[in-house]
């Protein structure tokens, strides 16, 4: 893919719309029938919203690693989806892969991983014990404007955080430099892997 980035906010739009569209035929038709037997049961109202928010919240994290998947693939990218390192620790992308990271002679300094969150919050920290030989933990988020105090923590405790070059612009100048844009993240990991650096 010519512009990682760009592709990645473009799919995720996209995408978003399509869910969308079918989201408001689904819910109109649940709405028009009613809850219950007498169309007002508020318990029964109150699990279907749970149950509609749940659903945007899987969907769109599901979403966001597929689209991430593909833009490696285009970009010729090793990497294992899902991989498991220490434990049940699962990051969402492993480069190269849990072959190389098993392997106690490859050099720690060639791996990666890759977390993906639509948004942070506190959920950031979640990336840290993912890969013990992966000193520097990298995270993607479509989060627009994380504050000083928060990207000052994840820079603290090692998480570099990856951003879609369209949104680096919604962090103030004192963030921006430090942060990576995916094409970046793409490159620093190709040319780990093939250097070794």
């Amino acid at each position: 893919e010519q512009d990682p980035d760009a592709a990645l906010v473009r799919w995720m739009e996209k995408e978003e719309h399509l869910f969308r569209l079918l989201e408001r035929h689904l819910v109109r038709s649940k709405l028009q029938v009613g809850f219950g037997q007498n169309g007002d049961d508020v318990d029964e109202f109150v699990s279907f919203s749970l149950s509609v928010q749940n659903r945007r919240k899987s969907r769109v994290g599901q979403a966001f690693e597929n689209h991430i998947e593909e833009v490696l693939r285009k970009n010729s990218v090793s990497f294992e989806r899902g991989a498991k390192t220490e434990g049940k620790q699962k990051p969402d992308f492993l480069f190269p892969g849990s072959s190389a990271y098993a392997n106690a002679l490859f050099p720690a300094s060639k791996l990666r991983i890759l977390a993906a969150k639509t948004t942070c919050k506190d959920r950031w920290r979640q990336v840290i014990p993912e890969a013990n030989r992966v000193g520097k933990k990298h995270l993607i988020t479509l989060e627009h404007a994380i504050s000083v105090d928060q990207t000052e923590q994840m820079r603290q405790q090692n998480v570099q955080l990856v951003v879609p070059e369209a949104l680096k612009q919604t962090y103030l100048p004192a963030q921006r430099g430090w942060l990576l844009s995916f094409a970046q993240f793409i490159q620093e990991v190709k040319g780990r892997i093939v250097t070794g650096k």
